[in-house]
């Protein structure tokens, strides 16, 4: 069992993921509401070692000997990846030892400003930064970002990483009805776009609870209709989560383990993490099917919001 790296994950956009975790749950520089990994411990834009570089990549040394190579190897996890100093210095031993297996970062963007930590990205094949407002009493709404980033400098970070970067950029908005889908937060999103320049514009919405209970998720209908004002050739809306079911690495073992361990009980995600022993962001992707297929729900308590096996 490794314990900072995860799946391989069936992922919607990259197929057979392998993710590398290298913060602690949850340290991130925003606290957004629809957060699926909760609420943010630690909000922060420091830049550290989190976890040591030794100790990745001695999983990953292991990993690379005893199985086989994924479709991507991708930077994600607990937290914001790239507030980890040493997320180059970790790109650069994937590539050496693995040199056909391309690199995903997935990312929030808010570190870009910083040169430093624009450079250390520089060999990914992809960075899937996001971008939820371009105002700044929306993005503080929102992503609840840590003290004295803005959105100014968040999006003049994502132009001057688009500027410099020559691998992909496919940049995700995640819509929240009365959130950021008024005429002037979608105007301002699109001139955002056009000085980024990302290669894809990728609209996402909520599949389970957030860390706030009165949101809810946009429907299909209403993605379309804003893909349909902003009129940009490179928007699309994610696939929905039961098409994981399609994709190889999807783990029938995982999703039956998560229903057995929640049919005896209702379970938060921590306590399934803790029970079953797979990455936070892995059941994540499990809750997401078995939740959209109607197979379990909901409940929100005091510790948190807890999953149960639907009665029909």
């Amino acid at each position: 069992m490794y314990k900072y790296l995860f799946g391989p994950v069936p992922s919607r956009r990259l197929g057979i993921s392998l993710g590398v975790d290298l913060v602690p749950k949850k340290v991130c520089s925003l606290n957004c509401v629809y957060c699926e990994v909760g609420r943010t411990t630690k909000l922060t834009t420091e830049r550290r070692e989190y976890i040591l570089y030794d100790k990745v990549t001695s999983e990953l040394e292991h990993y690379f000997a005893n199985n086989p190579s994924p479709d991507y190897i991708t930077f994600s996890g607990s937290g914001e990846p790239t507030l980890n100093s040493k997320i180059g210095d970790v790109l650069q031993f994937i590539k050496q030892k693995k040199p056909d297996i391309p690199v995903a970062v997935l990312t929030n963007g808010t570190l870009l400003y910083d040169k430093k930590a624009r450079n250390e990205l520089m060999d990914a094949n992809v960075v899937l930064p996001s971008l939820d407002a371009a105002t700044e009493i929306t993005f503080q709404k929102i992503n609840r970002p840590a003290p004295k980033l803005t959105v100014e400098k968040y999006v003049q970070g994502l132009i001057d990483f688009s500027n410099e970067f020559s691998g992909q950029i496919w940049l995700e908005v995640f819509i929240i009805p009365g959130y950021n889908d008024n005429i002037d937060d979608l105007k301002a999103l699109k001139k955002a776009f056009k000085d980024i320049k990302p290669d894809y514009i990728q609209l996402n919405t909520l599949d389970r609870p957030g860390t706030v209970a009165d949101i809810h998720a946009a429907s299909h209908e209403d993605l379309k209709k804003i893909v349909d004002y902003w009129k940009l050739d490179n928007v699309e809306i994610i696939a929905a989560a039961p098409e994981r079911k399609n994709i190889q690495s999807y783990r029938k073992d995982a999703e039956t383990a998560i229903l057995g361990t929640i049919s005896r009980r209702p379970c938060t995600v921590d306590d399934l993490v803790k029970i079953l022993g797979l990455h936070i962001n892995e059941i994540n992707k499990y809750l997401d099917v078995l939740e959209a297929e109607d197979i379990i729900e909901t409940i929100r308590q005091e510790r948190g919001v807890f999953y149960q096996v639907k009665h029909k």
